[in-house]
């Protein structure tokens, strides 16, 4: 009898499933195929990358066992590199603001990581700007020159865009029955997803809109502003440069506020049971308005980049008392 069997949980990365959005596209002109990035060990897109550069780095001699993997994060990506050290045996050191959501702290130290929290410079809780980003970079340098350790360095490293480039793209592709659709729709956390996934369509479909959402409040990218610093999609939005983002491969922007992010995740759960994140709810709400303003049998294709279970702790989702759920169903 011959099993299929994985040989650990990092072979369950990718392959993700895309799905239409038919329920939320009723009466739109246009349709919005959705990939599952939250299908995967740690909930998230940056799984992908997390596999890719720590394989890298193996295969260049770049890392051994005494050397801690270190890397500052807004919760997903030292998720991914969380798991990915627990199977390989490295240590890993995560820093992260106290602004980003407890579940993902508290997910990380489950699976294994050391997590440093840095207080916020902003103050806002669940709202983490670009300064308080840089306040998480001062500290992770500091402990990988004290800890002599390997640092991730996801906002630099193009093995964080080969993850996307090699297999999140071709997926898409494959997927679209060989490019079967005319508009990619990513926002911008570290560059890397959007950077790997719309050069892959430029070189093969030119004509496919790559278009590249920011936060409303911080359109650094596209305007060279930032009207408010603190914003609530958690990951994205540093107002920052990207070196990994290529403008070439970039056919234009658009900006999403909270609230569009916020209904988009809600509505998401209602009507199609995905159960997503913020980002997720910024990337539907930029797709939906493609459909919406687009010509007619238009499809778009956006990814789905984690879970709602990660920001439980936040408003994100409406949160229901025991008298609101007593009115519900009606008890007195």
């Amino acid at each position: 009898m011959t099993l299929s069997t994985a040989s650990s949980v990092l072979e369950t990365i990718g392959r993700t499933p895309l799905v239409a959005l038919d329920r939320l596209c009723a009466g739109l002109n246009g349709r919005v195929l959705a990939k599952l990035e939250y299908l995967t060990p740690g909930m998230s897109i940056k799984d992908r990358m997390a596999k890719e550069i720590i394989e890298q780095a193996e295969q260049r001699g770049e890392l051994s066992k005494d050397r801690p993997v270190i890397e500052l994060t807004s919760g997903n990506a030292g998720t991914g590199l969380a798991i990915v050290s627990a199977i390989k045996g490295y240590r890993f050191i995560a820093v992260m603001s106290e602004g980003n959501s407890i579940e993902r702290a508290r997910m990380m130290q489950a699976l294994g990581a050391e997590v440093v929290l840095v207080p916020q410079v902003t103050g806002i809780p669940g709202q983490v700007s670009g300064v308080d980003l840089e306040a998480v970079d001062r500290v992770t340098a500091e402990l990988v020159e004290r800890l002599h350790g390997f640092r991730v360095d996801q906002f630099h490293n193009l093995d964080n865009k080969a993850a996307h480039l090699k297999y999140t793209a071709p997926e898409i592709w494959e997927q679209t029955g060989g490019g079967n659709f005319d508009a990619y729709v990513g926002i911008l956390g570290s560059g890397g997803s959007f950077a790997g996934i719309s050069e892959y369509i430029k070189a093969r479909k030119p004509q496919v809109r790559c278009i590249a959402l920011e936060p409303a409040e911080a359109p650094f990218l596209s305007e060279g502003k930032v009207h408010n610093p603190n914003h609530k999609i958690q990951g994205v939005g540093y107002a920052m440069p990207l070196p990994l983002f290529n403008p070439e491969h970039c056919d234009g922007f658009l900006k999403i506020s909270d609230d569009e992010a916020i209904q988009a995740a809600r509505a998401m759960a209602r009507k199609e049971a995905i159960f997503a994140g913020f980002s997720s709810g910024a990337n539907v709400a930029g797709a939906l308005r493609l459909a919406r303003e687009g010509e007619p049998g238009a499809v778009i294709v956006t990814t789905i980049n984690d879970s709602g279970l990660k920001y439980l702790s936040t408003d994100l989702f409406e949160q229901f008392t025991r008298s609101d759920l007593e009115k519900l169903v009606g008890i007195r």
